[in-house]
């Protein structure tokens, strides 16, 4: 009987640490590829990609809200002042009109872990 308890006393510990080692699924671009899929009907990706409904967003990070070339931007995101970062970015999604008022983009992303996953998603997808 107490090699069964040790046993499942091990077990746990086991998947204890593996949990702590490993990174949240929800953090993972994995997870926020699947979370980009409702975002794809307005944005893309890729370097040198259209503007759709909502402007490309290659080179995300570190870029001045409301600066894509040959987009129309709201006057609130043109004057807004803000530069896209984790921070800004998980702001604007999860509530845009709360963050600037007056943006054109309607849908937010309120789960906490589905915004990291999408964010972590944007910076590898992203990247120039």
């Amino acid at each position: 009987m107490k090699l069964i308890y040790g046993m499942a006393g091990i077990s746990s510990l086991i998947i204890a640490a593996a949990a702590i080692a490993v990174p949240s699924a929800a953090q993972s671009p994995t997870a926020g590829e699947r979370a980009f899929v409702m975002c794809k009907a307005c944005h893309t990706t890729e370097k040198g990609g259209r503007n759709g409904i909502g402007p490309n967003l290659s080179g995300l990070f570190g870029r001045a809200v409301g600066s894509v070339p040959d987009y129309t931007y709201s006057e609130a995101l043109k004057k807004s002042g803000l530069r896209w970062d984790e921070k800004t970015l998980s702001e604007f999604l999860a509530a845009p009109t709360k963050k600037v008022p007056g943006t054109k983009m309607p849908i937010g992303v309120a789960d906490p872990a589905k915004r990291a996953a999408l964010i972590a998603y944007l910076k590898s997808a992203t990247a120039k």
